[in-house]
């Protein structure tokens, strides 16, 4: 068996008194998506801030591709190929989808010889370009709107099209179907399946324990900071991972 992408060995982390983490370990592989399942307050959030370079373990280690990394931030991580995607999305709804998908890192060109300009028909053909890859439904006369015009499924569809277009190759998606219709929940489920084609690997956290049934490949279970349990999805089912969840 191949090795794994991630792994993340006794990792611990406190705030003050209270142990977020206590000496977590969990695998992750190329092509997989694993979800992080838990009650609020079990620890998911905090486990993939400290993947993603957001906070610091106070124990334990990250391996990621055969060498332990400690990510002092965010861009860090971004640069070596682990994408967030929250729930708030971090798009800017002003600007429309090449913008977004360049948001921080615009490509440009010099005007004249020597004025700096944005080079937006290079950022628009470069999006179109990641939409086309994805098989996303997104018309050409939106790509030039203002990404505040496209339905919640279609904005989850611009930010994971920016992950794939920097070379994510961890994509981290907290609640991606949040808030979302069922005909977009499905969309974004679609894509995931996708991307786990495409040799992604995925963390999924959802509280909708049917969307993680119909992504994920194994379920890990945090509670109150601890490990308590890890199951394959075809080897288990809801009350299972329900009373993993409430008792460990």
């Amino acid at each position: 068996m191949p090795e794994p992408i991630l792994s993340c060995r006794e990792v611990s982390k406190h705030f003050g008194g209270v142990h977020a983490l206590d000496h977590v370990s969990v695998d992750l592989w190329s092509g997989e998506v694993l979800a992080l399942a838990g009650d609020n307050g079990a620890g998911k959030s905090t486990l993939i801030k400290i993947i993603s370079g957001v906070y610091q373990p106070d124990g334990g280690s990250v391996i990621y591709k055969g060498e332990e990394m400690r990510f002092r931030n965010p861009a860090q991580a971004r640069d070596r190929g682990i994408e967030t995607i929250y729930q708030d999305l971090a798009l800017a709804d002003n600007l429309d989808i090449g913008a977004n998908v360049f948001l921080g890192r615009e490509r440009t060109f010099k005007r004249f010889g020597f004025l700096p300009a944005l080079d937006r028909e290079s950022m628009d053909g470069a999006a179109h370009d990641v939409l086309k890859i994805l098989d996303l439904d997104i018309s050409e006369k939106k790509l030039n709107e203002p990404v505040v015009a496209l339905s919640g499924g279609q904005r989850q569809a611009v930010a994971i099209g920016r992950a794939i277009f920097w070379n994510a190759e961890i994509l981290i998606m907290d609640e991606p179907t949040a808030a979302l219709g069922v005909p977009e929940q499905r969309k974004v489920i679609e894509l995931i399946h996708r991307l786990k084609e495409r040799g992604v690997a995925i963390i999924f956290i959802s509280h909708n324990l049917s969307d993680i049934f119909a992504v994920a490949d194994r379920i890990f279970v945090l509670r109150r900071g601890i490990a308590a349990g890890e199951r394959r999805a075809a080897e288990t089912d809801d009350d299972e991972i329900v009373k993993l969840m409430i008792a460990g």
